[in-house]
C-alpha cells in the first residue's frame, strides 16, 4: 500500500497553525489539539501506521513553524497597543470552531476515502454475499459388524427386492418356486464392515426472511432411511445423491414455512423416523414463549408426498386407476423451563398414510413378467421389513391344465396407517451437575384392525407374512399388533459431544409390533430395520477433540411374532462436523 501525506499533511499542517498551543503536539498525554488527537486515533484504530502519523506530525510541525515565523512581523507592526511579543508565542487571527471543525472534517474524510479505495481501512472484509453462505457438513468413518443366531430362520424372503425386481414367479406348473431365490442373509454373520457418511450442505441467507438450502449426501442406494456406504468393491469410487434442496420463509419470529426436501421437522425419535430420513413437500413450524412463564409452545403440520403410483403399460391387461401415495402429519408440544437445574418436554402427534396400503385386483390373466393388473401401483416402492403383507394380484388361469399355471405376484401392505404418535422427555442434573435425560415414545396405528386386513387381502391364505396357522397348517388369521415403545436413559456432562472431554452414556429398549408403523422409515440400525422386532441397546460416546467424537453402540434384537430372527450389531465410528 503507497499512503501519500501530501494533501492530508498540508490541511494538518492548516489545522495546527490555526490552533492554540505549541509543543503539545510531541507530548505522549493526551493533547487539545484535535488533530493530533484524531492521527492518534487513527493509528489506534489501525487506519494508519506509527510511521505514517509520525511523517505527518514532522510535516505539519515544520509547516506550523513556518506559519508562526510570517505571523510575527505582522504581530510587531500591530501598534501601540499591542502586547510585547515573546520568545516562541504564535499570533494568529481567530478562527470560529465552525471553520475548525469543518478544517477537522474534511481531513478524516480524504484519510478515509483513500482507505476505502485502497482497501486498506478494513482489513479481512469479504463481498456481501459470502456474509450470507454458511457450509456444514459431517463425515463419519464406521467399523460395523452383524451377527445372525444359527436358530434364524433360514430363507427368508427379501419382498423389498421382490417388488424392485418386477414381479416374482411363486407358482409355476402347479408347484410353488420362488423365482431368482429372492432371500435376505439371516444365518451368515458378516464382520468388519467398514462403512462411511458424508454429508456437505450449503445454506444462503437470501433475506431477512427467505433462506435456500441445498445438501449432498452419500449412500449405497436411494434408500431413504441411511446415507451410509460400504467401503471396499475394489476401491471403487462411492456415490453421491441430493439429500436436501428446500426453501424456507420466516413469516414471524415464531413461525416459519419450508418447502421441498427437507430435515424431520417433527419431534420425534428414530423409532419412528431415521435420523437420517429427510421429507418432500411442504411443512409449516411455530414455537412461541408464552409471555411471563418458563413455557414455550411448539407445533408443525406438513403435507409430504411419498409416492406417484402408477402401472406399466400392457397390451394384455387393464390397466387401473392410479393414486398417489401422503404422508399428512400435524404435532403439538411444549417445553416447560420448571427450574435451572429440570426441564420437560412434551408432544402429541397425528401422521395419516395416504393410500399406502395394497388393493387387491381384480380378476387378471397373467401370462408372463411383462403383464400388468389394475392396482400394480399400489405396492410399495420401498420397505425394510415386518408389515403384514399380501398377494396383489387376483389371478385367473386361462388353462384347465395346472401344468400351465403360472403367477406373476406383488406383495402390497396388509394394513392401513393413521398414527398416534407421543414423545415425552425429562431433563435434570445428577451427580454435581452431571446431566440425566429421561425419554418415552409411544406409537399406535389407530388404522389396524385383523377383520379388514383380511379383508383388504382377500382371504388369510392371500396373506405372505404375519398368517396365524391352525393346527392342520391352514391360514386362519394374521398375528401383529398395532403398538410400538421405546424407553431410553442417557447420562453425561454433553449430549452433543461438541466440546474437547464431553462423554454421554446410554441404554434403551424398543418394542415395535408388526403393524404399528409403516416398517419403511424407522431406523436402520436396530434390527437392521422395520418392525416386528423387541430388544435393547447400549453405547457411549467421547469427544476426543472439538466437535470431533468417537461413539460405541451394542444392539440385540429378536422378532415379536413367527419365525427366529435373532440379530445383534456392533457399530464403532468416529464422526467429525463442521
Amino acid at each position: 500500500m503507497q499512503f501519500q501525506p501530501t494533501r492530508v499533511a498540508a490541511a494538518v499542517a492548516v489545522v495546527m497553525a490555526l490552533s492554540t498551543g505549541q509543543a503539545a503536539a510531541q507530548s505522549p498525554a493526551p493533547s487539545d489539539n484535535a488533530t493530533i488527537n484524531l492521527i492518534r486515533l487513527l493509528v489506534q484504530q489501525g487506519v494508519i501506521k506509527q510511521d505514517q502519523a509520525d511523517a505527518l506530525l514532522k510535516q505539519a510541525e515544520a509547516d506550523a513553524v513556518r506559519a508562526r515565523s510570517s505571523a510575527a512581523p505582522a504581530a510587531a507592526a500591530g501598534g501601540a497597543g499591542a502586547a510585547i511579543a515573546q520568545p516562541g508565542d504564535v499570533r494568529v487571527p481567530y478562527i470560529p470552531e465552525t471553520v475548525r471543525a469543518e478544517i477537522r472534517d474534511e481531513v478524516k474524510n480524504d484519510v478515509m476515502a483513500q482507505a476505502k479505495a485502497e482497501n486498506w481501512a478494513q482489513p479481512n472484509t469479504f463481498p456481501d454475499w459470502v456474509s450470507r453462505i454458511t457450509i456444514e457438513g459431517d463425515v463419519r468413518v464406521r467399523n460395523e459388524s452383524r451377527f445372525f443366531d444359527d436358530n434364524n430362520v433360514p430363507g427368508a424372503l427379501n419382498f423389498n427386492r421382490w417388488n424392485d425386481n418386477g414381479p416374482m414367479l411363486i407358482v409355476a406348473g402347479n408347484q410353488n418356486y420362488f423365482e431368482d431365490r429372492r432371500f435376505t442373509n439371516t444365518r451368515e454373520d458378516r464382520r468388519n464392515l467398514w462403512r462411511i457418511r458424508a454429508r456437505l450442505g450449503v445454506k444462503a441467507q437470501l433475506s431477512d426472511a427467505w433462506t435456500a438450502g441445498v445438501r449432498l449426501a452419500t449412500g449405497s442406494d436411494d434408500n431413504p432411511v441411511s446415507t451410509s456406504d460400504t467401503l471396499g468393491n475394489s476401491m471403487g469410487k462411492k456415490n453421491l445423491w441430493l439429500d436436501q434442496a428446500y426453501l424456507t420463509y420466516r413469516a414471524t419470529d415464531w413461525m416459519t414455512a419450508t418447502a421441498g426436501r427437507a430435515g424431520n421437522p417433527f419431534a420425534s425419535t428414530d423409532l419412528l423416523y431415521s435420523g437420517d430420513l429427510n421429507f418432500d413437500g411442504i411443512s409449516a413450524a411455530f414455537k412461541k414463549p408464552l409471555s411471563g412463564r418458563p413455557v414455550t409452545l411448539f407445533g408443525t403440520i406438513g403435507a409430504f408426498v411419498l409416492d406417484y403410483g402408477n402401472n406399466a403399460s400392457s397390451a394384455w391387461s387393464y390397466e387401473g386407476k392410479s393414486e398417489n401415495k401422503w404422508l399428512l402429519g400435524a404435532q403439538v408440544g411444549a417445553d416447560w423451563k420448571i427450574n435451572s437445574d429440570n426441564s420437560l418436554r412434551g408432544s402429541l402427534a397425528y401422521y395419516q398414510f395416504e393410500n399406502i396400503s395394497g388393493k387387491r385386483s381384480s380378476q387378471c390373466s397373467v401370462l408372463s413378467s411383462a403383464d400388468v393388473c389394475d392396482t400394480d401401483w399400489s405396492r410399495p416402492s420401498f420397505m425394510q421389513k415386518g408389515n403384514t403383507l399380501f398377494l396383489l394380484r387376483d389371478i385367473v388361469y386361462t388353462s384347465a391344465n395346472p401344468d400351465d399355471w403360472n403367477q406373476w405376484q406383488y406383495v402390497g401392505l396388509a394394513s392401513r396407517f393413521n398414527l398416534l404418535d407421543v414423545n415425552m422427555r425429562w431433563d435434570t442434573r445428577v451427580f454435581d451437575g452431571m446431566g440425566l435425560r429421561l425419554a418415552g415414545n409411544y406409537v399406535r396405528n389407530l388404522a389396524y384392525k385383523d377383520s379388514k386386513i383380511i379383508r383388504r387381502a382377500g382371504g388369510a391364505n392371500n396373506l405372505a407374512t404375519n398368517q396365524e396357522f391352525a393346527s392342520d397348517d391352514s391360514a386362519i388369521g394374521v398375528k401383529s399388533g398395532p403398538n410400538a415403545w421405546m424407553l431410553q436413559a442417557t447420562l453425561g456432562n454433553g449430549f452433543g459431544l461438541q466440546s474437547k472431554g464431553d462423554w454421554m452414556a446410554f441404554v434403551g429398549y424398543k418394542y415395535i409390533q408388526p403393524d404399528a408403523m409403516p416398517d419403511a422409515y424407522n431406523d436402520s440400525t436396530f434390527h437392521l430395520g422395520g418392525t416386528n422386532a423387541q430388544g435393547y441397546y447400549v453405547g457411549a460416546g467421547y469427544a476426543v477433540d472439538k466437535n470431533v467424537f468417537a461413539q460405541l453402540r451394542w444392539t440385540s434384537s429378536k422378532e415379536i411374532y413367527g419365525a427366529p430372527l435373532a440379530i445383534d450389531i456392533l457399530q464403532l465410528e468416529l464422526n467429525a462436523r463442521f
